[in-house]
């Protein structure tokens, strides 16, 4: 595997890392029952703060995919997510959530016309499993509507990835640009959201904006920019896979800030998905491997 696709995997698998950060961030920082502000202030303020830098505007066709895509990967998602949040367990929701990689697995076929790779179906079972084992969900009676709700979170997240990859971007405008249009569109999506059900927050303390602050630079434009930028260089499956460093994050940073447990069902959950994550380079130098080198073709 060259050295630069493994920068581009480290570089977009910052983006996941970062947002598995923001459980912990809502906890101990944030107002209590407001999902849809925290949304749209993680999206709003950091798609207006790129397009500040970059000043770039769309022109065609481009104005209705950024909203297409806005909504997909920002506005329809995190609406999902919050909804399904209500409704179900939260280490529930984050399972159905982290199965974003199936549906880009079979939208690429469709979209993209991809083969099927038997390799990503392993990576993307082994994944799944580390998941289960990692969230250990309760066996109790479920929402089914939450269950629904989520599930098109990942379809919607799913189908936001292979479509970057299907249109790319504009000749004339920066994969940042595209980001921060993105984020604009999703953000007001949200925003209407926001102002329909929890309406304008009054009071704030100086945690709250420390806590928000967090949610616009390093949640808003650093983990979008990074993760968009990876999704245009990468495969669409292998983005989607990194998307599973999310809950591992967030189970993390629960062990080590907020006293969660973590046993050992937790510890193999976590070997699953590094082992998945990493499946290709393992196929990459074993093949290397068997392969004659070029002393011995030349001998």
């Amino acid at each position: 595997m060259p050295s630069s696709h493994l920068k581009v995997l480290a570089m977009t698998a910052t983006a996941p890392i970062i947002w598995g950060s923001t459980y912990l961030v809502t906890q101990t920082l944030l107002p209590a029952d407001t999902p849809f502000t925290a949304a749209t202030i993680r999206a709003l303020p950091a798609g207006i703060l790129i397009l500040l830098w970059t000043r770039q505007t769309l022109s065609g066709g481009w104005w209705v995919k950024a909203m297409v895509l806005g909504t997909l990967n920002i506005g329809l998602f995190f609406t999902c997510l919050f909804a399904a949040a209500y409704r179900i367990p939260g280490s529930m929701a984050a399972l159905l959530l982290a199965s974003q990689s199936v549906w880009v697995l079979l939208l690429s076929r469709w979209w993209l016309e991809t083969d099927f790779n038997m390799t990503a179906a392993m990576q993307c079972g082994l994944g799944m499993v580390g998941v289960v084992m990692l969230l250990n969900p309760g066996q109790g009676g479920l929402d089914m509507t939450g269950v629904g709700v989520a599930l098109l979170g990942a379809v919607s997240m799913a189908a936001g990835i292979v479509l970057s990859k299907r249109w790319q971007r504009p000749p004339d405008v920066s994969q940042l640009s595209l980001t921060g249009w993105q984020l604009i569109f999703g953000g007001l999506l949200l925003l209407s959201l926001a102002a329909w059900s929890e309406g304008i927050p009054t009071t704030l303390e100086p945690q709250h904006l420390l806590g928000y602050g967090y949610l616009i630079l390093p949640g808003g434009v650093l983990g979008y920019s990074l993760w968009f930028a990876g999704v245009q260089r990468l495969p669409a499956f292998s983005a989607s896979l990194l998307g599973m460093l999310s809950p591992l994050t967030a189970t993390v940073l629960g062990f080590l800030w907020m006293g969660e447990s973590f046993g050992s069902l937790q510890w193999l959950g976590t070997l699953c998905i590094a082992s998945a994550l990493t499946f290709p380079l393992w196929v990459s130098l074993k093949r290397r491997s068997t392969q004659p080198s070029r002393h011995e073709l030349t001998r």
